[in-house]
Formats: structure tokens, C-alpha cells, sequence
């Protein structure tokens, strides 16, 4: 049925939530590829680097937001790859949707931001409206 689907991870709970959702999907069907896709948000990154310049773990903790979608997907034994985008997590995420032609796109409701989706929008509710297939956002 889902043959593509685009996971949308940030490390936060209900990523981790989305993850499971997705996993279970795919698990029905050998064949389906989940593309788990981490957006590095230009201007947060920046702060990052200026905040933690000296930091030999800095680009650890990336990894480490991705570790436990990647060890689930493992142990559930379902074709996945993690691919990292550059620039605004809701335009970029449909960008990449609507270009690849995925048939279902997994998301969690609220990210690890959760201050700057009250005042911009949810990242997911971007997706929802904008995202050419269906959308399967978890609480």
C-alpha cells in the first residue's frame, strides 16, 4: 500500500511516537522504504555553533536525536535511511515530499520547539496543508 514514506524526526517525544507509527507500516509491506528526515534549521544552527564553538560533541547530539528511530527501525528489520536537510523544517520537509512523490508522510504533532510553533505555526500543520499525499500526524 505505502511504498514511500517520509519519516519527519527531530528527537523530540512525539517523533519518537511518529516513529513507531511508521515503522509499524512498514513492517506490512517488505518492500517499503522509510526515509527518516532530520531538517537542520539554518538560524538555530548558527546559535549552536556560536553557542557551543569549543564543544567537541556538538555534532554528536544531532546523531544522538537520531539514534533511537535508527535502533527501532533496526530491530524491527525495515528498509530506512536517514537523510539530513538544510533550511526551514515545514517549507523544506514539503519541498522534499512533493519532489520525491512519497505516498505517506509520518509526523508528530509538536517538535522540539515547541515556543516558536505556538507564535510561527506547527511544522506539521505546514506539512498537512501544503504536503501532495496523505499525512499522518501522532499525538
Amino acid at each position: 500500500m505505502y511504498k514511500k514514506i517520509l519519516l519527519a524526526a527531530d528527537g523530540s517525544e512525539h517523533s519518537k511516537r511518529a516513529a513507531e507509527h511508521a515503522i509499524k507500516i512498514a513492517k506490512c509491506d517488505n518492500e517499503t522504504q522509510i526515509k527518516v528526515v532530520y531538517v537542520v534549521d539554518g538560524d538555530r544552527s548558527k546559535a549552536d555553533v556560536l553557542k557551543n564553538w569549543n564543544s567537541a560533541d556538538f555534532g554528536d547530539r544531532r546523531k544522538d536525536r537520531m539514534r533511537e528511530v535508527e535502533r527501532k527501525a533496526q530491530e524491527a528489520n525495515v528498509n530506512y535511511e536517514i537523510i539530513v536537510l538544510h533550511g526551514e523544517p515545514g517549507p523544506t520537509i514539503v519541498e522534499y515530499v512533493n519532489k520525491n512523490k512519497f505516498d505517506l508522510v509520518v509526523i508528530g504533532s509538536r517538535g522540539l520547539n515547541g515556543l516558536q510553533e505556538l507564535v510561527l505555526g506547527g511544522v506539521s500543520h505546514k506539512v498537512a496543508k501544503r504536503a501532495e499525499c496523505p499525512v499522518l500526524i501522532v499525538k
